[in-house]
């Protein structure tokens, strides 16, 4: 089991990173919540790891807390929910966010992350009430402003699961020269209305 790397951060493509340890380069999925807090490429990094073995790949997930990543182990246990769409959830909303709409049985809001329709969104709250604690947590610190960063929010919700008219209509209306994790997560809200 893998369960944290440490090493130089070497590419990021969301929703996938490239983390050399010691010379070996590790391709490491994360959430965008993650995404958003990460240093630049070629600085130190440090990521809670979860590893799925399954018959045609070994994948690795990665997360900037180990609250985040207890998150994670979690959904895997709710029926219906893979390694990928729970990496969605995380990254539709925070930690919190899903602890919180759990506890306030807000199937509305579980229902509008990436691949979750009602009737798993139902399942969530029976499954996961009273294993998710909401916590404070510090807001993440987010890179500079990019130049125009339209068309890279856009490439990061098609990557979450959103098909391309949901992508574009939450895009809309962000200035060009919000930065791309703040703008991604603007438009993650926007779908949420």
């Amino acid at each position: 089991m893998i369960g944290r790397l440490s090493g130089k951060l070497v590419e990021k493509h969301p929703p996938q990173l490239l983390i050399d340890v010691g010379g070996v380069g590790y391709e490491v999925d994360v959430s965008m919540q993650t995404f958003y807090a990460l240093p630049s490429t070629g600085e130190p990094v440090t990521l809670y790891t979860q590893l799925i073995v399954r018959e045609d790949a070994h994948l690795l997930f990665g997360f900037g807390s180990t609250a985040e990543r207890a998150t994670f182990r979690q959904l895997l246990k709710v029926g219906g929910i893979g390694a990928k769409t729970a990496l969605g959830i995380l990254s539709a909303m925070s930690a919190d966010e899903l602890a919180q709409a759990v506890a306030a049985e807000d199937v509305k809001k579980l229902s509008s992350a990436p691949g979750i329709g009602k009737k798993t969104a139902e399942r969530m709250v029976l499954e996961l009430r009273g294993k998710l604690v909401a916590a404070d947590v510090p807001a993440l610190a987010l890179p500079e402003a990019a130049a125009d960063s339209s068309e890279d929010i856009v490439s990061t919700l098609l990557a979450l699961g959103y098909n391309e008219r949901e992508a574009r209509a939450a895009a809309k209306g962000i200035p060009s020269d919000t930065e791309v994790g703040e703008g991604v997560r603007l438009a993650l809200k926007n779908l949420l209305k």
